[in-house]
């Protein structure tokens, strides 16, 4: 068969359902070979948007999500969504048309490097240059970006080797079946965790990718053991347990890095330091960590394990719950496992994260506070439906306020932490779960960034929620330089009318004017399933002091100051 024929079977053959992209001159015969295909390709407006679909759908299915685009202004435009994806952990292939194979040595038209450019934000790629190693190259980049840590990987297929002839079949994926940990690590990590006099648990990344949930939240039920997640690690443990401290990751502002910095045992399950640097927590290097993870820890002087258990994450901590139940026959007077009370500073952090968000539950004033804000979408979603994060000063109000439930409900990227990333998200959760209500919340700088997939959304009559925070302002940004110089300087811009910008792509658009108006808005919008919704709403961002300034847990009357 034709070499383009032979990478579309194969891309079916690894079970590739949607390929986003934007289709070009130099891939017009995969193109042709893929409308012959079982799989879908979803038309976007731009190649970056594409990618972030991609990775929202590697995310969310555990599959690798397929991005497409041609060569060079293409490939480029790629670029953003891909690093995102590979820093954030998601599954991703990137596949990018070339120009013919014999002009890549001179100047040509539109003919630049990719395989060079892609390299540091990947974790490998390749240019096919003999169809007869297709097989080979997609078993490879599929099997690499789904391997732990999981991440982005990279074809080129130039437009003559397209063309050619290939006589050798697809290569079969075979199941990888992950490890069990090792009996002395363990032994080792629940001695440590038996004679703790306050360890906590602090959860990240790695256990949403695969699924541990359940694990995790039977160790934290039966050892008592208090936990807390990272951004992306938001749902791991149910946001309403009684043993949860919600999230870390504000640095100063963080209730929850109070309660870390007086633990002496840190057990660290899936967490990824390009969330949140150890530095924050264990600057003095007097916490004794316990590494727990699909892949060996970094070298870093802040996060030193003295226990580094590689292998499946579910497998090790119901491993390390076992042997605490053995061990503790052994130490009767530890009469510490399992933890029967909470720590009086715990539950008084507990206490007063929930106080933050309960204080502004009926707070009318407008423009609306991020709280309220916040509050009001959790109200009108239920458990399983889905929330997605841009990048901005309300990823750190979602980080805090909003209470997540499940795993993958409430998204928030936090590696790479790329502006725009939502609203494509968003259309690709549509698409996974249809049935499920999923909103995108976005500022209005970050929003504006990909505001050109309204109309793939419209096309694919996808009934997603937009809500756009709005103050005309790079809010994040002003917020720190005001904080470091005190003024902030390039930071203000205006925005169109959302209600014609809408409808002008035949969506729905609502621009919010009142407190009390909005939740009613958020249920008008949750009835129109064909059509994407968009709701402006002013934003009182002054109250982002509060995020970088935050007394509330060292002042008894700072709630008057809330």
């Amino acid at each position: 068969m034709k070499a383009s024929d032979l990478l579309v079977k194969c891309l079916e053959n690894e079970g590739v359902e949607y390929i986003f992209g934007i289709p070009g001159e130099e891939n017009a015969d995969f193109m042709m070979s893929l409308s012959e295909s079982k799989i879908k390709f979803i038309l976007t407006r731009h190649e970056q948007g594409a990618a972030f679909m991609a990775d929202v759908y590697g995310r969310l299915t555990g599959k690798v999500g397929v991005c497409l685009a041609t060569l060079g202004p293409g490939a480029t435009n790629l670029v953003t969504g891909v690093a995102n994806a590979n820093m954030d952990r998601s599954r991703l292939l990137a596949i990018t048309g070339q120009t013919d194979s014999h002009l890549l040595h001179k100047e040509s038209h539109q003919n630049m490097d990719a395989i060079t450019m892609f390299k540091p934000i990947t974790k490998w790629n390749w240019s096919i240059r003999n169809p007869q190693n297709i097989p080979e190259i997609i078993r490879r980049a599929f099997k690499i970006a789904l391997e732990e840590k999981p991440g982005a990987v990279h074809i080129e297929l130039p437009q003559d080797i397209a063309k050619r002839e290939a006589d050798i079949p697809p290569i079969e994926p075979q199941p990888i079946y992950r490890s069990e940990p090792n009996e002395e690590l363990i032994k080792q990590a629940a001695h440590l965790i038996l004679k703790a006099k306050n360890p906590i648990i602090l959860l990240g990344n790695g256990c949403v990718r695969e699924n541990a949930s359940q694990h995790i939240r039977k160790f934290v039920e039966k050892t008592g053991i208090i936990a807390m997640n990272t951004f992306m690690g938001k749902g791991i443990v149910s946001d309403d347990s009684p043993l949860h401290l919600h999230t870390i990751g504000i640095k100063d502002a963080d209730h929850a890095l109070l309660a870390m910095k007086s633990a002496d045992v840190v057990i660290a399950v899936g967490v990824d330091l390009v969330e949140y640097s150890p530095k924050n927590w264990n600057l003095n290097l007097d916490k004794r960590i316990i590494h727990i993870d699909f892949t060996p820890s970094e070298v870093y002087t802040y996060y030193r394990p003295i226990v580094e258990i590689v292998s499946d994450i579910g497998y090790a901590v119901d491993a390390i719950l076992d042997e605490l139940e053995i061990q503790k026959k052994s130490y009767p007077e530890l009469d510490i496992f399992p933890r029967k009370e909470i720590p009086e500073l715990f539950k008084k952090i507990i206490r007063e994260v929930d106080e933050r968000r309960d204080s502004f539950s009926d707070d009318m004033s407008f423009p609306i506070k991020p709280e309220k804000l916040v509050i009001d979408v959790r109200n009108a979603l239920g458990e399983n439906d889905i929330v997605l994060s841009d990048v901005g000063a309300h990823k750190l109000w979602i980080s805090k306020i909003y209470k997540t439930y499940q795993p993958n409900t409430c998204i928030i990227p936090n590696g790479f932490c790329s502006m725009g990333f939502a609203f494509p998200g968003a259309i690709a959760a549509k698409i996974v779960h249809p049935d499920r209500n999923v909103v995108a919340m976005c500022g209005d700088a970050g929003f504006l960034m990909n505001v050109q997939e309204l109309e793939t959304a419209v096309r694919l009559k996808l009934g997603i929620i937009t809500v756009v925070w709005c103050d005309l302002d790079l809010g994040m940004i002003s917020m720190k330089q005001k904080n470091e110089f005190g003024k902030s300087f390039f930071t203000r811009f205006n925005n169109p009318e959302f209600i014609t910008l809408a409808e002008s792509f035949g969506a729905v658009g609502f621009v919010v004017k009142s407190t009390e108006e909005f939740s009613k808005t958020l249920d008008d919008a949750k009835k129109i399933k064909d059509k994407p919704v968009i709701i402006a709403i002013d934003v009182d961002y002054s109250r982002n002091n509060v995020l970088i300034n935050d007394s509330h847990y060292e002042n008894t009357e700072s709630k008057n100051k809330l």
